[in-house]
């Protein structure tokens, strides 16, 4: 392994960003053109590249110190990771995810045999970021959640397929946690630092969305999903290394400006803020689908929260002042000096992005950085 000078960056810092942004035209008109069979898979990466680069250089002229890829060589923030894993397999949807206003046309995935992982592609997408740190920046690696892989093959469409190689959901859960380990492992010696799980499980499994998807369950149904959420989650980080920062992200769904599910967070607090083993946890809070703050009482003790105030589903530019007042709200429950900022999603969670302009997204930005000053005198 090359020798990897450590960043004295702490995460999470006060201001930043979940980590997807949104797709340049050009990188969307070349992986159309991949798809098409038109240009080769090192044309493609050549354009990635490219994009990338620029993107970092706008991270870090915006004083992100925390940088990442933007996920940008990924058709989602989730199911290409699950890709990278054997037993894995995807294709075409027919139909899609609901969300609130349309449909997720996201590919449909599920399993074809036991999980188990090589070398997984994200390793290198790491290492092309880390290349462009600097002394005021580190990079940070955004993947789903092993919640979020269980989720996937449990879910009613995926169940009796997964059966078939998996009677035990036990059995499951040891192969997912292992796989992640692994990939864990590879990526923190390439010198990944930071790691963050992104993380809608919880947030399908509050309001009228949890209850319909999992309602046939009953109440103890519905709690013991909560256990093996909590359990494969913390059991892919057992024993990771103590300078490595592992942070979660919950989101209620993020998809073209649209939303999945709506939901405070009390129902699910006593397992994911109480014990789910991560060192901060990214939540959204961008409008009273999420709830108040009150759940945040439930936050281990000495573990940070990164309020997601910020909404990345519009352009509309939020008050100052009641952001101000809603991070003082938090903090009655919560010590401020543990509370940090950022949008509540990312701008891109698939290719497609959300309803507003690469403009408007650094707008939103700056506006973070901004409150974050103003706030806090450690910016």
């Amino acid at each position: 392994m090359e020798e990897y000078e450590m960043s004295n960056i702490t995460a999470p810092t006060r201001f930043e960003t979940v980590g997807s942004f949104l797709r340049p035209e050009r990188l969307k008109t070349a992986r159309t053109n991949f798809e098409n069979g038109t240009i080769t898979r090192s044309e493609l990466t050549a354009v990635e590249d490219e994009c990338i680069r620029e993107l970092v250089k706008k991270q870090k002229e915006a004083g992100l110190k925390i940088i990442t890829d933007g996920e940008f060589r990924r058709a989602t923030w989730h199911l290409d990771f699950m890709w990278g894993f054997n037993g894995v397999e995807h294709k075409k949807t027919m139909t899609g995810v609901k969300f609130n206003d349309e449909p997720a046309l996201i590919d449909d995935t599920y399993l074809t045999g036991r999980i188990s992982v090589n070398e997984h592609p994200f390793v290198e997408h790491f290492k092309f970021v880390r290349a462009l740190e600097d002394e005021n920046t580190i990079a940070k690696q955004t993947i789903p959640a092993p919640a979020q892989f269980l989720q996937q093959m449990i879910i009613p469409v995926n169940y009796e397929c997964t059966k078939k190689f998996y009677p035990s959901i036990d059995e499951l859960i040891t192969d997912i946690a292992a796989g992640y380990r692994k990939v864990i492992k590879a990526l923190y010696d390439e010198g990944c630092r930071i790691i963050q799980f992104d993380d809608c499980t919880w947030g399908a499994l509050v309001g009228d969305v949890g209850a319909e998807r999992y309602g046939a369950l009953g109440k103890d149904g519905l709690e013991s999903i909560k256990e093996m959420l909590l359990r494969v989650n913390n059991l892919a980080i057992e024993d990771k290394p103590n300078d490595l920062v592992i942070s979660t992200h919950v989101c209620r769904g993020n998809y073209h400006s649209t939303y999945f599910s709506s939901g405070a967070y009390d129902s699910v607090a006593e397992y994911l803020f109480a014990k789910e083993n991560v060192d901060a946890f990214y939540l959204e809070f961008d409008d009273e689908r999420s709830g108040g703050f009150e759940p945040l009482k439930l936050v281990a003790d000495g573990k940070k929260v990164v309020l997601g105030l910020i909404t990345t589903k519009s352009a509309e530019l939020e008050n100052k002042q009641t952001v101000i007042n809603r991070i003082n709200e938090a903090a009655k429950y919560v010590p401020i000096d543990n509370l940090y900022l950022s949008p509540q999603c990312g701008f891109a969670s698939c290719e497609i992005g959300n309803k507003l302009t690469e403009d408007e997204q650094w707008a939103k930005i700056n506006l973070v950085k901004e409150i974050a000053e103003a706030v806090w005198d450690d910016e």
